[in-house]
């Protein structure tokens, strides 16, 4: 998975798996998801997310 912030336009793109994108889904007017052809989730964009989320800043964590 990978994160990339994007501070001139405030957007988070979260890209969970490296596949073609065939569909864009808008959750709301700053929520985007992009599937597959399957179906599945491959990237979610978020614009404005320091509104959206609320975010001072963003932390990653993973267990072994």
């Amino acid at each position: 998975m990978r994160i990339k912030y994007f501070s001139d336009t405030d957007t988070a793109l979260f890209e969970f798996a490296d596949r073609d994108v065939t569909e864009t889904k808008e959750i709301n007017e700053n929520i985007y998801i992009d599937l597959d052809d399957a179906g599945n989730l491959v990237v979610m964009t978020i614009e404005h997310v320091r509104q959206q989320a609320s975010l001072p800043f963003l932390s990653y964590h993973t267990s072994t």
